[in-house]
C-alpha cells in the first residue's frame, strides 16, 4: 500500500453507504455526505 490517509467527516449522510471490493479484494465505500454550511465565493484558501 502506497500510504494512507485519515478523514474524518460530521455532517449527514446522504445516502446508504455503498461497498464494493476491487479485483484485487481491496474494499471501497461510496457515499455522499450532505451538509448546510457554505462559504461565499470570494474567500481565498
Amino acid at each position: 500500500m502506497a500510504g494512507i490517509n485519515k478523514v474524518i467527516l460530521i455532517d449527514n449522510l446522504g445516502t446508504k453507504p455503498k461497498l464494493k471490493y476491487s479485483s484485487s479484494n481491496v474494499a471501497i465505500t461510496n457515499l455522499s455526505v450532505a451538509t448546510s454550511e457554505s462559504w461565499p465565493d470570494d474567500v481565498p484558501f
